[in-house]
């Protein structure tokens, strides 16, 4: 008897360390969050009260600087058509569209030369940043303002950094060939290069797709999705752009503009040689060397968030899909900060390096592998009998209770806010998700972050593709000349060989 007691003490004493971790971890997360929480609430109700008219004067918008749009594709031919069509419908004086094409295996280049009547041009090519070959330069008789770059496959970073090679103004902006922008959205995400000449780099929200429809290349309803897996990134995507991106903004500690809607001061870029492209967070990864280098050179700047929703794309909606982005994201995370670790409390770091780096060093990369350990770990441990019920339940509470606190103030925010789901059932339906996705859905995109964290530990120097996302398109409604561009409902892949 006394052998068997002395045998469970080390147990004891493991559980018992065990348990005070996770929930001290899971406690220190939460608490981080909700002071995020806060600070984006201010932020945005002080927004809201300055720019909830219209920005500009119709006679002053002509002072808003020109900007070049960058839009990479690759097999985008359900969608590519239709969000240049509501580019070319943004309220914006002067902008300029390059669509590049990266070695398209699909129609994308045959659809954008059928819908804009592209011809190719003996257009002067400067090679200010090294990429996969470009086949051709295509211009349009009918729209001026769009362009398309051939190239060789090479990825999105590559494809990015050819359309920088091809613009012609000093601003830039990346969108996503599978996002639509509103009319006002351009103007909204370059307002604070106008207010603060210190300004590098502005981030925008992006907001799910999926439920709305599209006519004609423009946004003509909002709607929810009808499949529970896109609400739940509907939700997830409110929390991380509202709260998440919206908390940093204000310390000038942002390391992540979303590479589906930017825009960035070209010379800038080129200067510390463009998007890396050899990372899968190539987004991410340019932010933080932004920081790093106007840091080291003792600049000073900012780098901004704008809370408008201003940008809409369609989100996976298959697990398949889902979990090749997710593990692609956190591998990008992962490469992103390894790459660029001596930002970390370094002396010039700012709270950029003393802030925002440690708590996503410490909170988002080691956080999904903590809290699969920390769900398995509290269950055995609760089985064995090695945990009281009323510890285990407190656990619960710390690592659900605040998830559904956080999603749910997220979509309170945004109704008080924006307000772009004002109909009841929709205020309803959205409660609901908001708390459901901390029951499977959260603990599943964790598992699906930790294989990414797993996969980047063991695979490090092998080159990633970015796996295959399914898009149906079902969203837009375009033109009957249009139809050949977006006939394909299919999977669309993003290739074994796009990155």
């Amino acid at each position: 008897m006394l052998v068997s007691y002395v045998q469970q003490i080390p147990w004891l004493r493991i559980a018992d360390s065990m348990q005070w971790f996770f929930m001290i971890y899971f406690v220190a997360i939460n608490l981080a969050y909700l002071i995020l929480n806060y600070i984006s609430a201010y932020q945005i109700v002080r927004y809201m009260r300055e720019y909830r008219a219209n920005y500009l004067p119709a006679g002053l918008r002509e002072y808003q600087p020109p900007v070049s749009i960058v839009l990479p594709a690759y097999n985008e031919e359900t969608s590519v058509v239709s969000s240049v069509r509501s580019l070319l419908k943004t309220s914006y004086p002067e902008f300029e569209i390059v669509v590049v094409n990266d070695g398209s295996s699909d129609r994308t280049r045959d659809a954008l030369i059928a819908a804009f009547g592209l011809v190719r041009v003996p257009e002067a090519y400067r090679t200010r940043l090294q990429t996969a070959p470009v086949h051709g330069v295509y211009a349009s008789a009918s729209y001026p303002r769009v362009r398309m770059v051939d190239k060789g496959n090479g990825g999105k970073a590559d494809a990015i950094n050819a359309g920088i090679n091809c613009v012609r103004y000093p601003l830039f902006c990346v969108v996503d060939a599978d996002s639509i922008l509103q009319p006002e959205s351009l103007s909204r995400v370059v307002r604070p290069f106008l207010e603060d000449s210190r300004v590098v780099a502005s981030g925008g929200v992006v907001r799910v797709l999926n439920g709305c429809t599209v006519r004609d290349g423009m946004l003509d309803k909002i709607g929810l999705p009808n499949r529970w897996l896109p609400s739940f990134q509907l939700v997830e995507y409110l929390r991380a752009f509202l709260f998440g991106r919206m908390g940093w903004s204000p310390m000038n500690a942002l390391l992540i503009i979303s590479g589906a809607f930017g825009v960035f001061y070209k010379e800038r870029v080129i200067a510390i040689g463009g998007y890396r492209t050899d990372t899968v967070g190539e987004d991410m990864d340019l932010v933080i060397r932004l920081h790093r280098n106007l840091r080291e050179e003792q600049r000073d700047y900012r780098i901004v968030f704008v809370p408008d929703p201003v940008c809409w794309t369609e989100a996976p909606t298959d697990l398949a899909s889902l979990r090749n982005q997710r593990m692609r994201w956190q591998r990008g995370l992962a490469e992103s900060l390894w790459t660029n670790i001596g930002m970390m409390f370094s002396r010039r770091g700012g709270a950029a390096g003393w802030i925002a780096f440690p708590f996503m060093l410490f909170f988002e990369f080691l956080g999904p592998m903590i809290e699969v350990v920390g769900y398995v770990s509290m269950i055995v441990l609760a089985l064995c009998g090695l945990v009281q019920l009323d510890v285990f339940l407190i656990f619960l509470a710390a690592a659900v209770g605040m998830g559904i606190l956080l999603s749910v103030n997220a979509m309170l925010l945004e109704e008080l806010s924006f307000g772009l789901y004002s109909r009841p059932t929709q205020q309803l339906r959205l409660f609901l998700v908001a708390i459901l996705e901390n029951f499977g859905y959260r603990q599943l995109n964790s598992i699906w972050r930790f294989s990414g964290t797993l996969s980047w530990m063991f695979t490090r120097r092998k080159r990633h593709s970015w796996g295959r996302i399914s898009r149906d398109g079902s969203w837009q409604h375009s033109h009957k000349e249009d139809a050949p561009a977006a006939s394909s409902s299919a999977a669309v892949s993003e290739s074994s060989t796009h990155q």
